[in-house]
């Protein structure tokens, strides 16, 4: 019998437009949101109308355009789905992710982050298994996730196609955003397909060979 593939359903919501990430299992019927950017019910209905059931939100970084949806989706799932999130990025979390910098309202930021992820850290959704990458530059707890079995990446604000994330926000430093890609994207195969916080897919090797930041 043949392998069952990762869903990955990409949806663009929010004031700027923002990649969330519904991901599942489909054979489990199990999913985990990766930045439920902003309208939650929208995020639930996705879930619901495939059958799946909704039991984590992994969220990549703090900023409030990465879990305005959050509150959403957890009020429409029983029990509360768990959250994660690394310990670097807590204090941006506990300031609704700097909303306010942007002349954004405050809104609900859902569950309280109970899972710490830690860089290599192993996370798993149905036969699906992901490894956590530490990748601080854009924000001081920024991640990935990377799924081996499926070639893909989830790369949240640090690499976009042909473009890099920004770093002029609290905790932000450029030096260490370009390390972060190097060591930790760049390492990766070039068939790896990346799926970034804002814009279209991409590949490692596109970015390797063409990002003008990358020196492509």
């Amino acid at each position: 019998m043949g392998t069952t593939a990762l869903s990955i359903v990409p949806m663009q919501l929010g004031p700027v437009q923002t990649n969330a990430y519904l991901v599942a299992d489909p054979k489990a019927r199990v999913a985990a949101v990766i930045d439920p950017a902003w309208n939650g019910a929208a995020i639930l209905r996705e879930a619901e109308q495939r059958g799946w059931t909704i039991t984590n939100i992994w969220l990549t970084h703090a900023h409030f355009d990465h879990f305005g949806g959050a509150g959403g989706v957890a009020d429409g799932v029983d029990p509360a789905p768990h959250v994660a999130l690394h310990p670097l990025d807590q204090t941006m979390w506990r300031l609704n992710g700097g909303a306010a910098w942007f002349g954004v309202s405050a809104f609900d930021p859902g569950p309280e982050p109970t899972i710490e992820l830690a860089d290599g850290m192993q996370m798993t959704l149905g036969a699906f298994t992901f490894e956590v990458r530490h990748v601080p530059g854009h924000s001081p707890g920024h991640v990935m996730f990377y799924c081996a079995q499926e070639r893909c990446l989830f790369s949240g604000d640090v690499l976009f196609d042909g473009s890099v994330g920004r770093s002029d926000l609290p905790g932000g430093d450029w030096d260490t955003l370009m390390a972060s890609i190097r060591n930790r994207i760049l390492d990766l195969p070039d068939d790896v397909q990346v799926y970034p916080g804002h814009g279209p897919s991409t590949t490692v090797g596109r970015e390797r060979t063409t990002n003008p930041f990358l020196g492509g």
